[in-house]
């Protein structure tokens, strides 16, 4: 009885510590977000509900919920289902390893990322479900493209992170921000840190890489049967893959939790703020891209995927590992 009653404790913490955080986040990252577009672009953006449109998210989050669910009439419906659960799950499960201070983080385990890419790669799977129970040639061909897309970049993405590897030697997000209290990795890795964070935008299927949604040809690609519940989990689970991509990379390349090192005083702010203003950096990123890039075209973002951005950064793994090597090699030969 104690142990059901410590995993139903365990259940609730888990969910009022990461869960309920997340989903605040994501909320009003679609409110910062259109604010930021709105800004762009000359015009009003959502300025109604609450001071500056503030409770717009919840708004919008209730309305969603409250829509009928609508069940395609030829849908595999078991796996029409299942699929958006899947896939919010997967999003929510990527967020145990990341650490956002010294020692707050759910599982700090030596391969936390390739346990993060493990589950990145699942989530192909949700998103062929999505587009093949539909029973929908438009919600098909988006399933497709992504999970096309997804393989592709997660090629170079992968890639990318044997050069982190190389000068740290660990693969535990929190030994990799420990070796940044000198110098954090976008410098010496500055071509890396571009290419990880393009390969980024087109893993979390974002603009200009937005293809499998294509309004203009696919309506809203592997998610146009959805509505109410199933909608939310997928949108939900879209934005929240988008702030774990920017906590990867502000772990991976700025430094983690370490403050600037040229700001003062160093002890007055808690180390989580540094974090959270780092993840807000790249969020802003990701949204200044959407509201100034076209869309390629698919063959483009193929061609980019494969022909560009994989013999970089397998070029720059060589350049690099070949580099420390040599410099290890001296600095042994000079002792």
């Amino acid at each position: 009885m104690s142990f059901i009653l410590k995993f139903i404790l365990g259940v609730i913490f888990a969910f009022i510590g990461l869960v309920l955080p997340l989903l605040l986040a994501v909320a009003f990252f679609t409110l910062y977000e259109r604010q930021l577009l709105a800004a762009l672009q000359r015009r009003q953006g959502p300025n109604i509900v609450g001071f500056f449109g503030f409770f717009q998210p919840i708004t919008d989050g209730v309305k969603l919920l409250l829509k009928e669910t609508i069940l395609p009439k030829r849908a595999n419906f078991l796996i029409f289902i299942l699929s958006p659960i899947f896939t919010f799950g997967l999003a929510l499960a990527a967020w145990i390893v990341i650490p956002i201070s010294i020692g707050e983080v759910i599982c700090d385990f030596n391969l936390g990322i390739l346990y993060t890419f493990a589950l990145s790669s699942l989530g192909v799977h949700t998103v062929i479900m999505a587009g093949w129970s539909s029973n929908s040639k438009y919600a098909f061909l988006g399933g497709l493209r992504s999970a096309a897309q997804m393989i592709s970049y997660e090629v170079s993405l992968g890639v990318t992170l044997l050069s982190v590897l190389v000068l740290t030697g660990s693969l535990n997000y929190s030994t990799i921000v420990e070796s940044q209290t000198n110098v954090w990795l976008y410098l010496p890795l500055f071509p890396i840190f571009l290419i990880f964070f393009i390969t980024a935008l087109a893993e979390t299927n974002r603009h200009p890489f937005d293809l499998p949604e294509a309004e203009a040809e696919l309506v809203s690609g592997y998610n146009v049967e959805y509505s109410a519940v199933g909608f939310t989990l997928f949108f939900l689970a879209e934005y929240s893959n988008i702030i774990l991509m920017s906590a990867v990379a502000a772990i991976l390349f700025l430094g983690g939790w370490h403050e600037p090192l040229l700001f003062f005083p160093f002890n007055l702010v808690p180390t989580s703020i540094y974090f959270a203003l780092k993840v807000m950096f790249f969020v802003t990123l990701f949204i200044l891209v959407r509201g100034v890039l076209p869309r390629y075209r698919y063959d483009q973002l193929m061609r980019l995927g494969w022909k560009v951005f994989l013999p970089l950064s397998l070029g720059f793994v060589v350049f690099y590992a070949s580099f420390f090597i040599s410099l290890n090699s001296l600095v042994e030969f000079v002792k």
